[in-house]
């Protein structure tokens, strides 16, 4: 069954299929009236939309009836389908999800809407079906297509070619069972969790110079280097004061830049 139809006509829909082809399964969206499907060159679930209009009209002559599919559309209301629905393309496949919809839109047609939410009754709905699928019998004496008829009698009754296939108190009881799923609150179908998208990580931005504890170090070691190596040549004196100064500071930014390689703060536990 298409996803699109809702409970309740899913239930309707099963019934409908089975009760005027006989079955229910995959094989009932490809027979047609009579059972007549073998004598047809392919398969009609393989046909398009278009060719199967096109060859309903041979169908009629030959088995004495144009209807075709799970649900047994007539020529007539699939000319009809087309016409009140633009966007059905000819060249669509007569699939079962495309039968399953077209057959929900002869179920609104019909009155279903109305009949959910209690507009109109059980029998009222029940002989709309009856107009539509000749193998469902009327629940109550009626004005048929032909003449007068009673209680379990299809609407098409002594046309010499239809009648009901299904027992009235069979009707009544699918047709309660789809309004008590069409009523009973679902479950939304839930969608799979989107995934977060991962956000980039942003590249590490270039310290400026005057910032860096690597360059002062360097430069320290370099100037203290250059001191020292001109005081031992006698170009210069310096206190021993200013030199502890010298190298407290070159110590001081030493520890500094190792300390904040990434790696040495990972192993010492720091952020």
């Amino acid at each position: 069954m298409d996803k699109s139809v809702p409970p309740g006509a899913a239930i309707l829909l099963d019934f409908i299929r089975e009760t005027e082809v006989g079955r229910s399964d995959r094989a009932s969206y490809d027979v047609i009236y009579g059972h007549n499907q073998s004598k047809l060159p392919q398969p009609l679930t393989t046909m398009t939309y278009g060719e199967i209009v096109d060859a309903q009209k041979a169908w009629s002559k030959r088995f004495r009836s144009s209807a075709a599919g799970g649900y047994q559309f007539m020529r007539a209301t699939l000319i009809d389908l087309a016409r009140a629905n633009p966007s059905q393309r000819g060249d669509e496949l007569f699939r079962p999800d495309l039968q399953d919809r077209l057959a929900y839109k002869l179920l609104l047609r019909r009155g279903y809407a109305e009949f959910i939410v209690g507009k109109i009754s059980l029998v009222e709905f029940a002989e709309n079906l009856a107009r539509e699928w000749a193998s469902f019998p009327v629940l109550a004496a009626t004005k048929g297509s032909k003449r007068e008829i009673t209680r379990g009698q299809s609407y098409y009754a002594w046309d010499g070619l239809n009648k009901a296939l299904v027992k009235p108190e069979k009707v009544e009881a699918v047709l309660n069972e789809a309004l008590e799923a069409a009523r009973r609150p679902h479950e939304p179908v839930e969608e799979p969790e989107a995934r977060p998208v991962p956000l980039p990580v942003p590249k590490p931005k270039a310290k400026p110079v005057r910032k860096s504890g690597r360059f002062w170090t360097w430069l320290l070691t370099a100037g203290g280097t250059i001191v020292t190596g001109l005081k031992e040549l006698n170009l210069v004196a310096l206190d021993w004061r200013v030199q502890m100064a010298i190298l407290v500071v070159i110590v001081g930014f030493a520890v500094y830049a190792i300390s904040s390689m990434p790696a040495v703060r990972g192993a010492l536990g720091l952020k």
